[in-house]
Order: C-alpha cells, then sequence, then structure tokens
C-alpha cells in the first residue's frame, strides 16, 4: 500500500493577494506594513467580574486596563477597547495558541474566542496616512480629538474597521495607525486604500 504524506498547509496572510498585485512607489508618502503573525482574540468580561479581570491582567500581564475606547498594553499583550467590556486581545507572534493561553488565565472572568485567523491587519503611516484616512473614515483623527493609543471601532468607505492609534513617540503631523479588518473583505479594504492613497504615492515599509 503506497503511503500518503501529509504536506502540511502554510499560512496566507489576509493581504498576500492585494499586496503581491500592488504597484508600490518608492518615494510615497503613505507606508503601509502588514503585521502578520499575530496571536488574536476576542476578549468579554463576564457579569459582575470586571474588576477581578482587571487584576488578573494586572497579575498576569503587568497591565493596567484602561476604561473606554483606549488602548491598554503589557507585558505583551494589547487590548483594543472595542465596547462596553470588550477588546480585541492581541499578541505578537502567538497565533493560535495565544487565545488558549489567555482563556486559561482568566478563567471564569471573560470569554475568550480565537481571532488569529479572522482579521488582517496593516499598519499606516507616513506624512500622509492622516489624509488618505480622513477620505472614508468618520471619525476625527485631529490631534486634539484622537492621539496615541486611543481606539475606534468604526467604517472605512463602507468596510467596518478597528482602528488604533500607535503609541511611539511620533510628530502630531505624521502618526501611525493600525487598523484591524475581517479577512473577508480585506480585499475590498485594500482596494479602497491603494484608490485613496494614489494621489500620495503608496509605498511599502522595508
Amino acid at each position: 500500500m503506497a503511503e500518503h504524506i501529509i504536506t502540511p498547509l502554510a499560512p496566507i496572510s489576509a493581504f498576500a493577494g492585494p499586496i503581491s498585485q500592488t504597484r508600490f512607489s518608492e518615494s510615497g508618502e503613505v507606508v503601509i506594513r502588514e503585521r502578520t503573525g499575530l496571536g488574536m482574540a476576542t476578549l468579554t468580561v463576564r457579569r459582575g467580574r470586571h474588576e477581578a479581570l482587571k487584576a488578573a491582567l494586572a497579575t498576569h500581564y503587568g497591565l493596567e486596563l484602561r476604561a473606554g475606547a483606549k488602548v491598554s498594553r503589557g507585558n505583551g499583550l494589547v487590548l483594543v477597547g472595542t465596547g462596553p467590556d470588550s477588546w480585541l486581545a492581541i499578541q505578537e507572534g502567538g497565533g493560535w495558541a495565544f487565545a488558549k493561553g489567555l482563556a486559561a488565565h482568566l478563567s471564569g472572568l471573560a470569554a475568550v474566542a480565537d481571532q488569529s485567523s479572522g482579521y488582517g491587519v496593516v499598519r499606516l503611516s507616513g506624512p500622509a496616512a492622516r489624509r488618505v484616512l480622513a477620505k472614508g473614515v468618520p471619525v476625527d483623527l485631529h490631534p486634539a480629538a484622537f492621539g496615541p493609543d486611543d481606539a475606534a471601532v468604526t467604517l472605512a468607505s463602507h468596510i467596518g474597521i478597528i482602528l488604533w492609534q500607535d503609541a511611539d513617540d511620533r510628530p502630531h503631523e505624521a502618526p501611525a495607525y493600525d487598523i484591524a479588518v475581517f479577512r473577508s473583505f480585506a480585499g475590498s479594504f485594500w482596494h479602497w486604500l491603494s484608490e485613496s492613497a494614489a494621489e500620495f504615492g503608496l509605498r511599502k515599509a522595508g
């Protein structure tokens, strides 16, 4: 009997197809980088367990949970506020095992659902990043209204996104934004983004 050889499937990122078909500009004022290999999960606190959840996050991740549409950061863990008592949890290089570990640490305190393959995430930066987003995102991104670690669940040209501003020390005139979009809408989002950035030039981060 012939032996069956099983070849493991290689993961394909949400934006792999659109990126491979895009002609980038070496001098573009909008810089794009896909963030791959992220562990991602939705996190929703159980009723009456908010304070216990805050304590557990502080113990296991050194994270101080912030209220509202804010980004909270701990030891390798990022929580993006997406609604009342709900967050998008992210870890660099965590993969699918991230959600399993998070659920174990927060057992009985929060519902955790793996989203590692459900979202694509890109980082948009450069001097024209804010102007591009203003073309389709109905959020006031002026520094006085939306700054580092601010977040919003919103739209980009009718496509649902989660948007947050990077906390790195950058000048107000050239901030960086992370954008999470459902994998099934990644192509449509990329089409809008590349068209909107055409006048400024879209450059791929090195």
